[in-house]
């Protein structure tokens, strides 16, 4: 069980959403309790979890997202497609609370302003769904097409939240870093379009993250680094860049070593650019 805190409210419309109701008085029906004690449930902050089990057993909704919303498979049960007008009837039925329900899981929000905010509704016409069980279709699709969910699940409940190519192409993307990727000619960057690198090579901090390609080799650069230390760095000497193996010395010098050269200097008369995070090099 997770150890953060749920929201009771939360894990109420997730049930009605699994059960296609839209109040409290048909998810009490549909529970079959007294129809205040859903109010009650709320009012102590107290997760129904006879419920909980209920609405797994009768709707196949997955356990995890009813509690938590980290994973959604709203309705797994395994029956034929509806088509025609059964399958417009109970996207139409499916209005209101739980299909907002859905959007804002899709999008990851808790409120219903930050829905407003991202796709400039206002708060009055996101509550006239709720009180009229209207279906929002235009914003369905939007983010079905925003967040890649399944349609069928933003609509229906139904199904998985992601399709199964969808989830492995998010979770390969959520693996990949891509970077600005810089050509070092004469002491000048050129820009190279974007670099691409696994996020377990990164650093825990991505800012200011660059890729530079030389002659005989490539660095992966941290330009959110400027106190210069002891390490490899691209440093600006005289306006022209170059990278160099850096040693800190007494009285505020540095000693700067690379292939061509071998120099000591004040630290004041050199301009960090960024330090080496990694190098690679060319052997042939």
């Amino acid at each position: 069980m997770s150890e953060n805190k749920m929201s009771v409210q939360d894990v109420i419309e997730r049930l009605a959403a699994s059960y296609s109701v839209s109040s409290q008085k048909a998810l009490a029906e549909a529970l079959d309790v007294p129809a205040n004690t859903i109010s009650s449930w709320i009012q102590r902050d107290s997760v129904p979890w006879k419920a909980v089990v209920k609405c797994v057993l009768d709707t196949g909704a997955d356990l995890h997202w009813l509690v938590n919303g980290e994973f959604a498979n709203a309705n797994l049960a395994d029956k034929p497609p509806l088509k025609g007008k059964a399958l417009y009837d109970e996207i139409v039925s499916s209005g209101g609370r739980p299909v907002l329900r859905r959007i804002l899981d899709a999008y990851g929000f808790r409120m219903q302003k930050d829905l407003g905010d991202l796709l400039d509704i206002s708060s009055g016409t996101i509550s006239t769904w709720v009180r009229r069980d209207f279906f929002p279709g235009d914003v369905v699709v939007t983010c079905a097409l925003d967040t890649g969910v399944s349609l069928d699940w933003l609509a229906t409940g139904k199904g998985e939240m992601y399709p199964a190519a969808t989830a492995a192409a998010v979770e390969a993307n959520d693996a990949v870093l891509k970077i600005a990727k810089f050509r070092l000619e004469s002491g000048e960057l050129k820009e190279a379009g974007v670099w691409s690198l696994d996020r377990s090579m990164a650093p825990s901090s991505t800012d200011g993250l660059n890729f530079i390609e030389g002659l005989n080799a490539g660095w992966l650069v941290d330009t959110s680094a400027q106190k210069i230390g002891n390490g490899r760095w691209f440093i600006s000497i005289d306006d022209a860049l170059d990278v160099f193996d850096v040693v800190r010395l007494p009285g505020g010098k540095v000693r700067l070593t690379n292939s061509a050269v071998d120099f000591e200097c004040s630290v004041t008369e050199i301009e960090p650019f960024g330090v080496v995070v990694f190098t690679l090099e060319k052997h042939v």
